[in-house]
């Protein structure tokens, strides 16, 4: 089973909102740092935001202002909200999880986000 799962994606209208979750199983979250990528074809993977265990939050500079990294210790919980999508956000969004005391880290299987009129 894998231990880093995403939902939440979804067709939506420019400027709409989605909230974008990562539940992760079966390892201390609260020992690793959590980040959100993601992928267009063609395109290698590109990181989008992330949240420190310690919970100090960073953004590309194409979404400050407009996403929210989160995340619950006590759910094992990682969110994005995106807040006045665009069309170049449309993409595969990935959720990935990272030790902070070693090189171990996982990846979800992906969740696709379409933004379109």
């Amino acid at each position: 089973q894998v231990p880093v799962v995403e939902s939440g994606g979804a067709l939506v209208q420019p400027g709409e909102s989605l909230n974008l979750s990562c539940a992760v199983s079966r390892i201390y979250f609260r020992a690793y740092h959590a980040n959100w990528y993601r992928q267009t074809p063609g395109n290698q993977r590109a990181l989008v935001a992330s949240i420190t265990a310690g919970g100090t939050t960073n953004y590309v500079d194409s979404v400050k202002g407009r996403f929210t990294i989160s995340r619950d210790n006590a759910k094992n919980m990682v969110y994005l909200q995106m807040n006045g999508l665009r069309v170049d956000d449309t993409a595969v969004y990935y959720c990935n999880v990272r030790n902070q005391f070693s090189s171990q880290a996982y990846w979800g299987q992906g969740t696709q986000v379409t933004v379109s009129s």
